[in-house]
C-alpha cells in the first residue's frame, strides 16, 4: 500500500486558541487564530493540548473539525477602512495599515481522555496526524475485521488517512442501510456506491455469504460492471484504489437481466456480454398487481378495493375467473367485460364505472403505453424475475436493468425485487427451489429513490414495501444502499432509518430543509461548494462528519 501519510513536512503549530469576553470555548466549539502564512481550509481535522499534566499518561488531547474561517481586524467598520484608504482610492495604498488575523472555528469531535472541558485560551494548535485522525473520529475502536474503507480524507498540509466505515453499522446489526444524495453529474453518486459494495465485497469477512441486488437506471451505465476499463485507470486513480488498500477490478459473477422490448426483442441500451431476459404475463403479475397501480391516482381508494378483489380471485380461481389467463382475457373477456354486449360489467361489491376506470388504466399500461414488457404468453427465453431472484446466490451480484422502461413499469420491477427479497428473508418462500442456502446479507442498490418512496404523498404499497425494508431491514440481513438528488424529496423514514448517509453537492435552497438538520449551519454552507468527486460521510460511529475523496470505478463505462 502507498504511504498515504507522508508526514507533514513540518508540521508545525498553525496557531493558538482563543477565547474572548464575547466569544467563548465550549465544550462542543473552539476558535483558534491562524499567522498569516498557515494554510487551513474546511474539514481539516486538527488537534489541541486539552489538559497540561506533566506525565505522559495524564496527557489530553483534543480533536476538532475546522468548520469556518473569518478574516477579522481591528477596524470599527468597513467605512473606516473605505477612509483610510484615502477616501476610496482603489489605486493608493491605505494610510493606516489594519492589525488583522484569520480565526478558525472547529467543532470537538473527541478527546483522548474522554475530557470535555473547555480547551483553554492560548493553547497551541496543529494538524491532526493519521493516528490522531482515526482517534477523532473513532475508527480506533472499530474492529479491524469489521472496517470498510469509505475513501480517502486529504487535508491542507498534505497528511491524507484512510477513513472506515463499520461494518455492523453498514450490514448490520447494530445499524444500517446507506443513503446517498447530491446534485446529478457533480455528485456522482452511483460511481461512490458502487465503490462501496466494492468496498464491502473485497474486505468482508466472507463475501460468498453476501449477494448484491443492483438496478440499472441510467442508460448503459452498470451493465459493463464485469468488463474492464477500455484503458487503464490514471496513475493518480491506481494510487488512489492503493491508497483505500483495495484491488482496482470489475465485479465478478454478474448477472444481467434485461427487460422484454417490443417483438420479442431484448429492450437495452447496450449489450451485456450474456443475460436473462425477463418479461411479466398475467401469471407473474397476478399477486403484484397492486405494485402495477401503485403509481395511478386513486383519492377515492376505489381502486385499491377492486385491485385487491382481482389479485384474490385470480389467485382462487373462482368459476367466473377460470378462463381469465392472459392480459387480454382479463381486460376483453368475463367477468370484467361482456364481449357480446361489448360493454364494462361490474362484479361483487364493485360498480361498473369503477371497473371501466380499472380496465382504461390496465389497458394504458400494458397495451397502449407499454414496452413490451408485458406479453400474452411468455416463450422459454422470456424468464419470470421473481423465480430467478428467488434462487440469489451469495457471492454473486444480479444488474436488473429498468433505463428503458415506463414509469409504471419500473415501479412493477423495484416493487417485485424488494417484496421478493423480503419475503425471502422474512419467510420461507415457495419460490426458491435451488438446495443452496440463502445469502446471510443481500446489498440492494437503486438510484433514484424518490420516485418509489417519496416524501409527499399515499403510502402506496411500494411506499409500504421500501418501509419495511428501512425499518426492519437489517436485522433480516436486507440492506438498501439508495441515492437521490434530494434527500428531502425521500420519506423521512428512509433517511432516517439509514446508519450512513453520503452527501454530495448540493443546492443553496436543498441545505435549508429539515432533513439536513443533523449538520452544522457552516457545514451545510460548505456542501454547495463541493467539488465533483468529493463527498461528505456521516456515519453513525463518527462524532462529526468528514469530507473524502474516492477513485474511479474499475469496470467499463459508457462513454
Amino acid at each position: 500500500m502507498a504511504d498515504t501519510n507522508p508526514e507533514a513536512k513540518n508540521n508545525k503549530p498553525i496557531g493558538r486558541t482563543s477565547a474572548t469576553e464575547r466569544d467563548a470555548i465550549t465544550s462542543d466549539k473552539f476558535t483558534f487564530w491562524l499567522p498569516d502564512d498557515a494554510i487551513v481550509n474546511p474539514f481539516d481535522i486538527v488537534a489541541v493540548e486539552q489538559v497540561n499534566q506533566p506525565t505522559e499518561p495524564n496527557k489530553s488531547e483534543t480533536f476538532g473539525l475546522v468548520t469556518m474561517l473569518e478574516h477579522r481586524t481591528d477596524a470599527a467598520s468597513h467605512l473606516s477602512n473605505y477612509i483610510s484608504a484615502n477616501f476610496g482610492q482603489v489605486e493608493d495604498e491605505p494610510n493606516t495599515i489594519r492589525q488583522g488575523t484569520t480565526i478558525a472555528f472547529a467543532n470537538v469531535m473527541s478527546n483522548t481522555a474522554d475530557i470535555y472541558m473547555p480547551v483553554p485560551s492560548d493553547k497551541l494548535v496543529s494538524f491532526a496526524e493519521k493516528e490522531g485522525i482515526e482517534r477523532a473520529l473513532g475508527i480506533d475502536v472499530m474492529e479491524k475485521e469489521d472496517r470498510i474503507p469509505a475513501g480517502l480524507i486529504k487535508m491542507s498540509n498534505g497528511t491524507s488517512a484512510v477513513t472506515f466505515l463499520d461494518s455492523k453499522f453498514v450490514l448490520g446489526p447494530e445499524a444500517g442501510h446507506v443513503n446517498i444524495s447530491g446534485i446529478g453529474g457533480l455528485a456522482t453518486k452511483t460511481s461512490y456506491a458502487m465503490f462501496l459494495i466494492q468496498s464491502i465485497l473485497q474486505t468482508a469477512k466472507d463475501s460468498s455469504d453476501i449477494a448484491v441486488i443492483i438496478l440499472n437506471v441510467k442508460h448503459g451505465d452498470l451493465l459493463q460492471i464485469d468488463q474492464h476499463p477500455e484503458k487503464q485507470l490514471p496513475p493518480d486513480q491506481m494510487a488512489l484504489w492503493e491508497d483505500v488498500g483495495l484491488e482496482p477490478r470489475p465485479f465478478k459473477d454478474v448477472h444481467y437481466y434485461i427487460p422484454n422490448g417490443l417483438n420479442g426483442k431484448p429492450n437495452y441500451f447496450i449489450e451485456p456480454t450474456m443475460y436473462t431476459q425477463y418479461a411479466y404475463d398475467l401469471a407473474a403479475t397476478a399477486d403484484k398487481l397492486d405494485l402495477l397501480f401503485a403509481n395511478v391516482s386513486d383519492s377515492t381508494d376505489t381502486m385499491e378495493s377492486i385491485i385487491g378483489d382481482i389479485m384474490q380471485n385470480l389467485e382462487t380461481k373462482n368459476k367466473d375467473w377460470v378462463g381469465v389467463n392472459s392480459w387480454k382475457s382479463l381486460l376483453y373477456g368475463m367477468p370484467l367485460f361482456d364481449p357480446k354486449e361489448g360493454k364494462t360489467r361490474g362484479f361483487g361489491d364493485n360498480k361498473v364505472s369503477s371497473v371501466g376506470k380499472f380496465r382504461r388504466q390496465l389497458r394504458r399500461i400494458v397495451e397502449t403505453n407499454q414496452s413490451g414488457i408485458f406479453v400474452e404468453a411468455r416463450a422459454k427465453h422470456q424468464r419470470v424475475l421473481a423465480n430467478e431472484i428467488a434462487n440469489i446466490r451469495g457471492g454473486h451480484t444480479y444488474v436488473i436493468d429498468i433505463a428503458k422502461l415506463k414509469d409504471e413499469e419500473q415501479t412493477l420491477v423495484f416493487g417485485d425485487l424488494i417484496r421478493t427479497v423480503y419475503e425471502l428473508k422474512s419467510e420461507a418462500s415457495e419460490l426458491r427451489t435451488t438446495k443452496e442456502p440463502l445469502p446471510e446479507k443481500i446489498i440492494f442498490f437503486v438510484d433514484e429513490l424518490n420516485k418509489y418512496a417519496p416524501a409527499s404523498g399515499k403510502e402506496s404499497p411500494i411506499v409500504q414495501q421500501v418501509l419495511e425494508i428501512a425499518e426492519r431491514g437489517r436485522s433480516l440481513g436486507v440492506i438498501l444502499i439508495s441515492a437521490q438528488q434530494f434527500m428531502s424529496a425521500v420519506h423521512p423514514r428512509v433517511t432516517g432509518n439509514s446508519a450512513t448517509k453520503i452527501l454530495g453537492r448540493t443546492g443553496s435552497s436543498e441545505v435549508t430543509q429539515a432533513d439536513y438538520r443533523f449538520l452544522d449551519q457552516d457545514l451545510r454552507a460548505s456542501l454547495t461548494r463541493l467539488s465533483k468527486g468529493e463527498l461528505l460521510v456521516s456515519h453513525a460511529v463518527y462524532r462529526q462528519p468528514v469530507k473524502i475523496i474516492f477513485p474511479r470505478p474499475a469496470y467499463r463505462q459508457t462513454k
